[in-house]
């Protein structure tokens, strides 16, 4: 006779948390450094979700991607300390960072260009040093977006990624953003290989 039966842990109602990454406030909007808000906020009019559930410092809501439940997250802790508020979302709905997806800005390809990543290192970027940092782990899928590189060497980097997209570059991030949501959808279907092989750059 079993007396002490192990109690089984309640399996997470989502499959994957999509985390957009930015700065919150007006003053941010359109910026280069926001362009992961934008995609998440595609993707929220896309599944017909509204973001406006506050929890674990960030806005967020649950879509349908086919089969699977999605998590669309946007952190609230600013730019550097998104990995603050991940560390919260991916514990209380016990995610590892193996179903987690980033979707983040990348001043190192061409404005519109997208790369995918299975994992690795920050590449320079401040908020997934900070993502990394918390999580303990560089094992996470990101969507790197190209924002484009400074027009000179010595202008100023902060500058650069909080400015505003402008002319010919509207058109190509409008684009990428609907690139990076249906390469969002194929990794979550389980197809990385090929969201990779028709969207990285």
């Amino acid at each position: 006779m079993v007396f002490f039966k192990k109690r089984e842990q309640k399996n997470s109602p989502i499959d994957f948390i999509v985390a957009g990454l930015g700065n919150p406030g007006d003053k941010y909007d359109l910026t280069r450094h926001n362009i992961g808000f934008m995609t998440v906020d595609y993707l929220a009019e896309q599944y017909h979700v509204k973001l406006t559930k506050l929890k674990c410092k960030a806005l967020m809501g649950t879509a349908k991607i086919g089969d699977k439940t999605v998590l669309l997250v946007k952190p609230q802790t600013f730019m550097n300390n998104s990995g603050e508020s991940l560390r919260e979302v991916l514990a209380y709905y016990k995610r590892g960072v193996e179903d987690l997806i980033v979707i983040c800005d990348d001043i190192s390809l061409p404005e519109g260009k997208l790369r995918i990543r299975r994992k690795g290192s920050d590449g320079g970027h401040n908020g997934l040093k900070s993502i990394i940092y918390h999580l303990r782990s560089d094992g996470f899928v990101r969507v790197k977006m190209g924002v484009g590189a400074k027009p000179h060497p010595d202008y100023d980097l902060a500058a650069w990624v909080l400015s505003r997209f402008k002319g010919d570059e509207i058109k190509k991030m409008e684009s990428a953003v609907v690139n990076a949501a249906d390469a969002v959808r194929l990794i979550t279907e389980g197809q990385i290989e090929k969201a990779m092989n028709l969207y990285n750059a």
